[in-house]
């Protein structure tokens, strides 16, 4: 195992924001990106957290990324939207947009979003989140399929057709734990297998092949020309489908290469059907019920969608977030070839504000 360092959530958001303003990134979206990322940690997901920063970075000096781009509305109806992301970070388009989905569902019972455009979003729980604490259900895919277009095999086939294709949904519980199910359709997140590299650990089996079609559990094997397996077998493959079928609402497909990819997100608006006080005392005591089930042998509890994340949460904040030594490293890189200080003065009262 690799050596660590804590950091605490202020203090982690003070770095990342700083690097992103040093890159060209406008303040407010700055801070957006660095919350987003910081809360990833927070929920226990360190796959969409500060690691991914180099390769934002790279994504900004090769113009993949426009980091101080504005997203704007290329068409709506009273309960769809269809964003142009103009490139900005994925981050900030994603959250503008669900804020955006939420509004016009207080109004008109729910809204559909499509979106193109724009590149990596972090962490989908992030914006499933915002959708439930609004009174919202929220839903959000991303999707990518086509020859070629990334790691995850199709049930039944030898080579990569999907990228991981997450889902995630939001409900109101009308507490601080929402149920929150995110989660890639490939066996593992590829931010996963960064993690366990960055620590020198290996991966759970069942999760990736290597080069030759093998099943492995070394990371290096995965970057070396390996693949992912979807969950579920066929059931997870159908499900990566359903993202690319989702996402190419935004009309981002290719009839002529059978490529298609795209974000899609739903919110939905509880009082519409129901009153939201007394649909999340329902839902409560629903969770409630189920997570009273007999533990299995092997098993201390049973938990619901979303009580991994709080827990982390209530942890991290107060004991702070392991970085390991080689991400740690990287911080200090990026900081140094952008001119920058990242000690803990450039910490601000309205970093540790949010948290």
């Amino acid at each position: 195992m690799e050596k660590t360092h804590l950091f605490l959530a202020p203090y982690l958001h003070a770095i990342s924001r700083t690097i992103f303003v040093a890159a060209g990134t406008s303040d407010h979206i700055a801070n957006d990106v660095a919350e987003i990322l910081v809360n990833a940690h927070l929920a226990g997901h360190d796959s969409h957290g500060v690691l991914r920063i180099p390769a934002y970075l790279r994504g900004i000096e090769s113009g993949h990324i426009k980091p101080s781009a504005e997203p704007e509305v290329a068409a709506e109806t009273a309960n769809t939207l269809r964003i142009d992301g103009n490139n900005c970070f994925g981050h900030y388009v994603s959250r503008w947009a669900m804020q955006k989905a939420i509004a016009k569902a207080k109004i008109s019972a729910t809204c559909c979003v499509s979106i193109f455009n724009t590149g990596h979003i972090g962490r989908l729980g992030e914006y499933a989140e915002d959708a439930a604490k609004a009174g919202c259900i929220g839903l959000i895919t991303v999707g990518k399929g086509g020859k070629g277009a990334g790691p995850t095999v199709p049930y039944g086939g030898a080579e990569g057709t999907f990228s991981t294709n997450p889902i995630a949904i939001g409900v109101p519980t009308g507490d601080e734990t929402p149920f929150i199910v995110d989660y890639a359709t490939s066996m593992i997140a590829e931010g996963k297998i960064q993690v366990a590299r960055s620590k020198g650990t290996e991966l759970p089996e069942g999760c990736i092949l290597d080069k030759h079609g093998e099943p492995s559990v070394k990371p290096a094997d995965f970057y070396d020309g390996g693949a992912l397996l979807a969950f579920g077998r066929h059931k997870g493959y159908a499900l990566a489908m359903l993202t690319c079928l989702l996402g190419g609402l935004a009309g981002t497909f290719n009839a002529d290469t059978g490529e298609m990819s795209g974000i899609f997100m739903q919110a939905i608006d509880v009082n519409t059907f129901t009153t939201i006080t007394d649909y999340q005392k329902g839902v409560r005591a629903f969770l409630d019920v189920i997570k009273s089930t007999t533990p299995a042998a092997g098993f201390d509890e049973v938990l619901a969608p979303g009580d991994y994340e709080s827990r982390y949460r209530t942890e991290r904040l107060k004991n702070g977030i392991e970085i390991p030594d080689t991400i740690k490293n990287q911080l200090h890189e990026s900081a140094d070839n952008l001119g920058v200080s990242i000690g803990e003065d450039i910490i601000k009262p309205e970093d540790r504000a949010r948290y």
